[in-house]
């Protein structure tokens, strides 16, 4: 009898009558219940929306032995939905011993740990939800793993967000980032085209949910780049902002007063091997240089005794915004430089909170800083060419050089790596490229494996995960003993092998920056293209200004043609190797002294026409 009226009961609960279904399941209760029984009826309470006293059932259903581990898992889930986070919190710690790595019971401890603060919790357990096929537990992982973004498991996690929400532009840019970072080329090839037939038919809508420092990666154009608008939240400048702060009130002194905004002061970063020398080198008589710091402690750490070389140093990582604002202000500072555009540990903020008459965005990023308030942007006559000049709010200030400050006193030289030390072959014509994966784009690798056919005895050294960059060139026709994989290693030894290459290869559409002014700087010429944006005209920029504007190509199949002219004929690079050495020290490049004069004139210029209550206008700067 009992079993009918059970059997009546499942069929009522699958009618959806709850009602009926509990009342027939309770019928049946005795005073030592089935914990089967149990569970029916916690299912049926549950689609009554009764989520506590379900997990009360399954709790007691559990403690008497049936199924003890999922269905305690499942009152765990219950008593969190329910709002009773103390019970779930205390069951799902006791499953996480023995069922560690099951997404729901990491789901509800990271939801708990993260709503209380305990973000130590939270970083432990949070790679754990990428194995789960729940949207809502991938969806949790995806704001919290991208704080982790040297961490590979992200490139499965957004692969499968992709697949569960394929229209949203978010997933899909980040995991177009994901894919460069690290090397799934497959995944990057087919989210680019996908990306660039939405734009062939005139929709652009994706790029508002791009990053600008994942654009200059993949995006060829300067009217591309400004449409990266993924800014998170960010208050934009306005005009009327703009306006007020180039007319307020502000106290002139006898010195230009300097402002360096950055989070990258510390020795090793690659901003400071370019910048070091110059603010060491800024006349003291003439200009008052303060660095507003925002780099992180664990960085300064690392710091030589050279930090107190460049200027007065300011901590600011602890402040707010507005608090920058006002010890700017309070300063009297002239002209602020913002160093960082786009990119980590950036201060934006400040600027777009009228901090000072001139504000400069220079060096950090290449391009426009979209939606920041900076009057100018510091650039040369090659990566700022007249005609970007509509796609950038901010006027052009061009130096007579490059763009690019070098240090050529703190960089090291050591002597050349041999090729036997570094497993590499001696009697072969060696290409090499030490760019960041993300570089890798299938336009840098397609023009790259065109390269190697047209010079079929020469091998390519880059810096890749081994296994997917060894198929990608396979699978572009290039056999795989052709290709040795370089590794990061710190900067002296990595100067030390660079010179053991016969000629560096540019990526595309984003150039190497200062990883190419580190080739040069070592003696290793490198061939690029001309670009069509800012991130694609820099290696034209540093090559001129080191004195070989021959290896600057008009396009990828004239670069195709140049590099593999060298590597089929090396004896006509020799001479143009031994003038790179030669250059290395008069040329202006690395003339630290030479730059800080003519950074100096453009502020000057720029401060001069403010404190005459003039507007900005563009500019160049005269040569020496």
């Amino acid at each position: 009898m009992s079993d009918l009226r059970l059997a009546a009961a499942r069929s009522a609960l699958d009618r959806g009558e709850f009602e009926a279904a509990l009342q027939q399941a309770q019928a049946l209760l005795t005073d030592r219940p089935d914990p089967a029984l149990l569970v029916f009826i916690a299912e049926t309470l549950i689609g009554m929306n009764h989520l506590a006293e379900a997990a009360d059932l399954l709790e007691q259903a559990a403690g008497m032995g049936h199924h003890p581990e999922l269905v305690r898992r499942r009152a765990a889930e219950l008593y969190f939905r329910a709002g009773r986070e103390d019970e779930a919190q205390l069951i799902a710690l006791q499953l996480l011993k023995v069922m560690p790595h099951d997404p729901t019971v990491v789901f509800i401890l990271v939801s708990i740990f993260l709503k209380s603060g305990e973000m130590q919790l939270v970083d432990v357990l949070k790679s754990r939800l990428i194995a789960s096929e729940d949207p809502e537990h991938l969806l949790l992982a995806s704001q919290l793993m991208p704080q982790d973004s040297n961490n590979p498991a992200n490139l499965v996690l957004f692969r499968k967000l992709r697949r569960l929400f394929p229209g949203d532009p978010y997933i899909r840019m980040a995991l177009l980032g994901y894919a460069r970072e690290f090397c799934d080329f497959e995944t990057a090839a087919l989210e680019e085209k996908s990306l660039r037939e939405d734009m062939s038919a005139g929709d652009y809508s994706a790029l508002a949910a791009e990053e600008p420092h994942g654009a200059v990666m993949w995006l060829e154009s300067d009217a591309e780049l400004k449409l990266a608008a993924n800014l998170g939240p960010f208050v934009a400048y306005t005009e009327e902002s703009r306006a007020a702060r180039r007319a307020a009130q502000h106290a002139r002194s006898d010195k230009v007063r300097i402002g360096y905004v950055s989070g990258d002061f510390w020795d090793d970063h690659a901003t400071m091997r370019l910048l070091a020398e110059v603010l060491k080198l800024h006349d003291r008589a003439r200009f008052d240089v303060t660095l507003f710091c925002n780099t992180p402690e664990r960085f300064i750490g690392f710091d030589s005794g050279r930090r107190s070389e460049w200027g007065k140093i300011i901590p600011v990582r602890d402040l707010s915004d507005e608090a920058v604002r006002d010890m700017v202000r309070e300063m009297g500072i002239d002209i602020l430089v913002d160093l960082k555009g786009h990119t980590g540990n950036n201060r934006t903020g400040v600027f777009n909170l009228g901090a000072a008459p001139v504000q400069v965005a220079w060096l950090g990023f290449p391009g426009t800083s979209i939606k920041v308030d900076c009057d100018y942007v510091i650039g040369d006559r090659f990566v700022l060419p007249d005609e970007a000049g509509p796609h950038y709010h901010e006027l052009f200030c061009r130096l007579p050089d490059s763009y690019q400050p070098n240090d050529p006193v703190n960089r090291v030289l050591p002597a050349a790596a041999s090729r036997a030390s570094l497993g590499l072959p001696e009697d072969v014509f060696l290409f090499a490229s030490f760019n960041g994966t993300r570089k890798l784009t299938p336009l840098t690798l397609d023009v790259w494996a065109n390269v190697l056919k047209a010079a079929p005895s020469a091998h390519l050294w880059i810096m890749a995960l081994e296994e997917p960059v060894r198929r990608a060139f396979h699978d572009r026709g290039i056999a795989s003993d052709r290709i040795h994989v370089a590794t990061k290693m710190a900067y002296e030894p990595h100067i030390a092998r660079v010179q053991a290459a016969d000629l560096g290869l540019d990526t595309f559409p984003c150039n190497g920056h200062t990883t190419t002014s580190d080739m040069l700087w070592a003696g290793l010429p490198v061939v690029t293209a001309r670009g069509h944006g800012f991130p694609g005209r820099v290696s034209e920029s540093l090559l001129n200004a080191i004195g070989l504007p021959e290896l600057v190509a008009g396009d990828y199949k004239a670069f195709v043609n140049l590099a593999a002219g060298f590597a089929n004929d090396p004896a006509s690079l020799v001479p143009l190797r031994q003038r790179l050495i030669a250059n290395r020290f008069t040329a202006p490049l690395f003339d630290a002294a030479r730059f800080c004069r003519n950074l100096e004139k453009a502020f000057t210029m720029m401060v001069d026409r403010a404190r005459s209550g003039l507007e900005p206008v563009a500019f160049d700067v005269p040569a020496e």
